[in-house]
This record gives C-alpha cells, structure tokens and sequence, in this order.
C-alpha cells in the first residue's frame, strides 16, 4: 500500500519506521530533508506542511492510497479534508474535529457542555481591558495564560512562574491580543492546578479509542525542569505502560474522559479520527485536563511506537474504515532524550554540523530517530528545532536512562540535551510529590 507521511521531525519519523516495518510504500512530505525519512522512501518532496495543495499534489501524482499526518497545523487548516476530496484516505481528524487542539476555547466548551470529568475554570477574553478586570478581581490567585491557537507548545504562560505581577502578565496578555498570537486577538485565563503532568495517547478510530502506554513530558529546557518551555526535551514510560506515581485508578478516570470527549466530537456531528493525545495533570483530586492535541506527542511517539508489537499499517486501516482492532505494546521501559541546538528554547545555533555514527547508537542498545535537520553533503545539520531523538530501553525506568546516556555520549556539535530525566532520584522525586499532594 502506498502510504504519505506528512511531516519531517523525529514523530513523523517514528511513525515512518512503523509504517515501514508493516510494509507499506512509503513517500513523505516534509519541511526539511530528514535523511531518516528519506531513507525509508520511495519518493520525497520538500515543501511546507501546510502547503496544502503542492501535499495533494505530490499524494495525486505518486496514486498514494493512504496520509498520515503528524503536525498539528495542515490538520487545524484542513488537510483531512482536501486529501480526502482527492481520493486518498486519512489518519488524521477533519478540520471540524481538528478543533479540539486548535481552539483551547473550543475544547474547554466542548468538555462544559457535555459535563465531562476532569474540567477546570476558565474564562475567555478578546479586550485588554476586561482582562485585567478580572485578573485585578482575582488578585493573589495565579492563573495560565494561553492563547487561543497554536503556539507550537509553547504558548503557555503561568503567573508565579513566568510573571511576578498582574503588570508583568497583562503584557503578555496585550501581545496576544495586539500581535493575535496563536492566530486570534482571543486568549484563555485558566486557573493554575498543581500536580505531576502525564500523557496518554490513543489510536481513535470515530468511535472508540485504543489507549498507548502512559508518557511523561519534560517540556522545559534546563535540567531541574528550569528555563523556557520547548516543544519537550524528553520523556519516559515505564514498563507495565503506568507511571510510577500514578494509580489505576486515577488511570482510568483519565481514559473515561477521553472516550467521552470522542463521544461528545461523534455527538457534535465532527467524529474524531486518528491519534489523540490527552495532557493531564494528576492532582490530589485525579486527572486534569491541560489540553488535548489532535495528532501523537512530540517526544512521547518515539516512547509509544518503539514499543508497538503490533502492525502499524492496519490499526491505520483500522482507524480509517471506523472499524480497528487492538493494539499490543512490549513491557519495556523507555527513556527519551533530545538533542537540541545550542540555544534553543532562545535563539537556537542553526545550519551546524553534527557528528555522530548511527552504528554506535545502536551499539548501546538504544534507537536513534532524526528530528528537524538537513542533511547536506552526507552530514547532518541542525535547524533552529530539536535535531536527534535517542531512546533507551530497560526493565526499569533508570535502567533505560543509563541506556539512553551512553547513546547520547556519540553525539558531538554545538549541541546540548537534559541529563535529569529518567534518573532514579528525578522519578523518586515525582513519587514523593505525590504523595504530599494526597496527603
């Protein structure tokens, strides 16, 4: 079967591999050249992902049966919809359904009108006048402060961490609102819960969903979770597929909430199709919602489809025919860590070269997955996005993180990465949290 993947980072290309593995003909689409992508395939175009028509283009010309996208912006403008006008079949929500990541207003109303477990409060605001009103009435209390949009991760802002005062916030507030980031002059205040952030992410195919093993993200740039929030510098599992500090519990209230959200999108008139990515956070209450994104995490799809025993390519046939199966994963530990250029979370250091040996990688036990590079020449370069994904993989959590360590020690450049995750005393903090939390 002739399959696109969409997308040029280290997600799409964990989902390449998989596809490859199952058997499927390749052929990509992808903002930069990706040599592990490119490897993979019978063909390639380098354009932009939300160059939506050059992608139904290149899908037309090579009789591909089959996309699947990765990055959540060509899904927010609507390529589901124009691929699938062409004849080709989608993993992926339609631009309707692609709303629950791509209006944070949408999701939290979706989840009040259909009184669905796991909400938290939050008001929406279009003036900058009524925003501080509220945030002057509510002086003391910390909020988030979010755009409405997509901000690639990173548009989050949380008063007592990011802001130390209602003047501090109430720029951030007017940059959204003056410079419509995110795409809207629209923002979201909610309130600020505390707790240990997890990710679970399921195949969906309309109606019901598959569950992938438990992932946690570590989104800021500095060891001691310190510094700008990224697009994730890491992440692990653990090898039962929970999470050391999480019950089951809790587990599965926050599985009930995303089978109810999918319920509610089918009830909608928009049925939710593809990979669905809930972020929660655990409080001493249960599970959360922070977001949920319309496409795999970006770490976490390394941790998942490493693991995947079972054939990609058909729970994809599944997903698309509304009709899909189970998915099996191996118990095993994994541990995920970046490769980021110098700067990055700033003013990344771009166009270097970087220098490391796949074989030696491998060597360790642990697997290498290209993110947004070039290749040039036969070398690799960075580009102002994370550049290597190396994951390990143990019995236990720090056993996966020694793996993932002397992988990491091949790789030389103007580069940096996060030694902390994974660690023994890092996961026995997180415990500790916890525990506290519950009293």
């Amino acid at each position: 079967m002739k399959v696109l993947v969409i997308g040029g980072g280290a997600r799409e290309h964990a989902m390449a591999k998989g596809l490859h593995k199952a058997g499927a003909e390749l052929f990509a689409t992808m903002g930069n050249r990706n040599p592990g992508i490119a490897g993979l395939c019978s063909d390639f175009k380098i354009v932009k992902e939300t160059e939506i028509q050059q992608v139904k283009e290149f899908a037309v010309s090579k009789g591909v049966e089959m996309a699947v996208i990765g990055p959540e912006a060509p899904l927010v403008e609507g390529i589901v919809d124009v691929l699938e006008d062409a004849g080709v079949s989608c993993v992926g929500p339609s631009k309707d359904a692609a709303r629950l990541e791509g209006s944070k207003e949408f999701m939290r109303d979706l989840m009040k009108k259909h009184e669905i477990p796991g909400r938290i409060e939050y008001e929406v605001f279009d003036d900058i006048g009524s925003s501080e009103q509220f945030l002057r009435a509510h002086s003391g209390q910390d909020f988030v402060i979010k755009p409405i949009g997509l901000c690639g991760g990173k548009g989050a802002k949380i008063m007592g961490e990011h802001f130390h005062s209602i003047e501090e916030t109430m720029e951030y507030v007017k940059d959204i609102i003056r410079n419509k980031l995110g795409g809207s002059s629209r923002l979201i205040i909610e309130e600020r819960i505390t707790g240990e952030e997890f990710t679970l992410q399921a195949f969906v195919d309309g109606k019901h969903i598959v569950p992938m093993p438990l992932v946690q993200d570590h989104k800021r740039a500095y060891e001691g979770d310190k510094g700008p929030n990224t697009g994730g510098m890491g992440s692990y599992s653990q090898a039962d597929h929970m999470l050391p500090f999480i019950n089951k519990k809790e587990y599965q209230e926050a599985l009930d909430i995303m089978q109810k959200v999918v319920d509610a999108m089918a009830s909608e008139g928009c049925p939710y199709k593809g990979f669905l990515y809930g972020q929660f956070m655990l409080t001493a209450k249960g599970p959360k919602i922070i977001e949920f994104n319309a496409r795999f995490g970006d770490p976490e799809a390394m941790n998942v489809l490493s693991l995947l025993d079972s054939d990609l390519l058909e729970i994809c046939k599944g997903i698309v025919k509304g009709n899909m199966g189970q998915a099996v994963f191996r118990n095993q530990a994994t541990v995920c860590k970046y490769i980021v250029p110098k700067g990055y979370g700033v003013k990344s250091l771009s166009d270097q070269p970087i220098d490391f040996k796949e074989e030696d990688i491998k060597m360790e036990g642990a697997e290498l997955f290209y993110a947004s590079v070039n290749e040039k020449d036969g070398r690799v370069f960075t580009t102002t996005s994370r550049s290597l994904g190396v994951v390990g993989f143990g019995g236990e959590i720090w056993e996966a993180e020694q793996v993932a360590e002397r992988a990491l020690a091949h790789v030389k450049g103007e580069v940096f990465m996060r030694h902390d995750i994974g660690k023994k005393e890092q996961i026995e903090k997180k415990i500790q949290h916890m525990k506290e939390l519950r009293g």
